[in-house]
This record gives C-alpha cells, structure tokens and sequence, in this order.
C-alpha cells in the first residue's frame, strides 16, 4: 500500500489577498482603514483574515474598540507575510526586466516644488514615445516620498537632491536649478540686476512651511537661520502659488526656483523677480529609485527623455 503524505502547504489557505490583508492592518492597526487601503470591504477582510487564522490555529491579531494590535506569534507572520510579497515583486520585476522597459505601471512620486513645473515639459515626449505607458503620481514632501519609495509605494522619485540620499538607492542626476528673488513690482530691489542675501537683510521672508526642502534650502542660501524674526512666521505657504500669490499683495519677499517662473507673467502679476547670487544659489533635481529595483534601463531611459526636454536657458541640464 502506497504511503500517504500529508499536505504540509494548502495553497487555498494562504492567498496573496490574505498576505496583503495582514500587512495592511498592521500598517494601519485598524480593519477598516486596511480594507479601505486594499480597496475590500471590511467584512471581506475581516472574514478572511479570521478564516485563516482558524486554518492556522494561530491568533494574528487582538482586536479591541480602537483597533487591532498584532501579538507576538502575529508580529513574526506579518514579517514573513511582507517577505512573500516582496518575493513576489522581485519575481514579477524579473519578468518585466526581459520585456520593453517600461511594460507595467511605473509609480512616480514628486515633491510639490518640483512636480507642477517639471511633469508639463516631459509628459508629451513620453506619451508620445509609450502611448500605453500607465504611470499613477503621487505628490508629497521629500521626507514622505522617500518613505513610499522604501516601502515600495512607489517606484522612481523626483526630488531635491539630499544627504543620504543615495544610500540603498540608485540616483540619476538631472539638472542644476538656478534661485531667484521674487519681490513686489516697485520694490527697491526690483532695480537691480541681481540680489543677494545681504541684500535681504531688513526683509520679512515669506517660505514655504516645514518639511519643504526648498524652505531648509532658502534658509540656508540668505543666511536666515538665526533670522526667525524676519521669516514672516504668521505668512507662510504650502505652495509656491500662494507664495507668489502673498508678494503680489506685499506681505514680503520669497525664494523661487527658476522654472516656477514665467517672468512675462510674474510682472503683469505684480511680481518682479530677479537672480539670486551666491556660489550655493541653485538647487539640484535628481531622480533615485529602489537599487535593488530591476527596471534600472527604463529609468535612466526616462531621465534621457527629462533632460532632452528642458529649457537649457534656464537651468543647468546634466550630461
């Protein structure tokens, strides 16, 4: 009599949905902020979650009024449930890697200050090279992009050059962006060619708020670090817009980066905007992806298509 071997892995038990279900309730602690993440019903993911844990004899979570917290046995299932899924992408991205560069969605992030600017110069290029390229964006701060890009919530980055940025990830340098000083039409530094940071000693600086980089990089370039009280603190934005928006009406001065700036416009608009000098009066835009991510072909593809379509006149495009 042939012997019979017990079935140690029943495929119809651990399904990638339930994978995905674990990990998102412990990114969330709460069921129905992981079933609106995954795009399910809560019932639907409570009721699957709870099957499998009936299979498993395992209990992964404790659930109370406030949510749901994972116990011990829990916190090393939803390690090797990440794990899994993380196989699975590498396995799906070596597929991908033998195929056109750009086969599968390609999940772009962008910092604001960046984005609204740079997305208009290169998107018609790339439509009209892949057609069928479908690439999702996602707009946050640099310190929040760069957690989606770890976390793999994305998949290449537009940004500010940072410290540290290239560590686990592989960075594309794209080009050198020129500061400029936007001032109130009429302004006394509106008559100058150029302005410096001494020049904007007795000025109220008007910047972005916290966590922008361009805020940390302005601070540094007019020396206002020990300046609060010339910071406007009661006048600051979370967009370049309304920060062109708050000089038009005269509340202070500002920092722009040079493609923000149509200067045609910016003086019907009751802006006058001028370069800042200075050896570190520019900023560098670079794009940085996942090392380990293996469409390294098709990003550097598309920072070639970046750099043809900028405006050499107004910034430093990298070679």
């Amino acid at each position: 009599m042939a012997k019979t071997h017990e079935r140690i892995f029943d495929p119809r038990a651990t399904t990638i949905p339930v994978l995905r279900y674990l990990v998102a309730v412990a990114e969330h602690g709460h069921f129905g902020r992981a079933a609106a993440a995954c795009a399910v019903s809560q019932p639907t993911l409570s009721a699957q979650i709870a099957q499998w844990e009936k299979r498993m004899k395992v209990l992964v979570f404790e659930r109370s009024g406030s949510g749901a917290h994972a116990t011990a046995i829990g916190e090393r299932i939803i390690a090797e449930a990440r794990s899994l899924l993380q196989g699975m992408e590498r396995l799906e991205q070596a597929a991908i890697s033998l195929k056109a560069p750009f086969f599968g969605a390609v999940r772009l992030g962008v910092i604001p200050t960046v984005g609204p600017y740079l997305l208009p110069l290169f998107a018609p290029l790339l439509e009209r090279s892949y057609p069928d390229l479908d690439m999702p964006i996602r707009e946050t701060q640099t310190g929040a992009l760069l957690e989606l890009l770890d976390a793999n919530k994305v998949d290449v980055v537009l940004l500010a050059e940072v410290p540290g940025l290239a560590q686990g990830r592989s960075v594309a340098r794209l080009y050198d962006e020129p500061f400029f000083v936007a001032v109130p039409k009429g302004h006394a530094l509106a008559l100058q060619e150029r302005i410096g940071a001494a020049d904007l000693a007795d000025e109220r600086m008007l910047l972005l708020d916290e966590g922008h980089c361009l805020r940390d990089q302005a601070l540094e370039v007019c020396h206002l670090r020990d300046a609060e009280d010339r910071l406007g603190a009661d006048w600051r934005a979370t967009s370049l817009e309304t920060l062109r928006q708050m000089v038009a009406l005269r509340h202070g001065c500002t920092v722009l980066p040079a493609l923000s700036i149509d200067l045609p416009q910016q003086e019907g608009a009751g802006i006058v905007a001028r370069p800042l000098s200075g050896s570190r009066a520019s900023r560098s835009i670079v794009m940085a992806w996942r090392a380990s991510d293996q469409r390294a072909e098709a990003y550097h593809l598309l920072a070639g298509m970046i750099r043809k379509s900028l405006p050499r006149d107004r910034v430093r495009v990298h070679a």
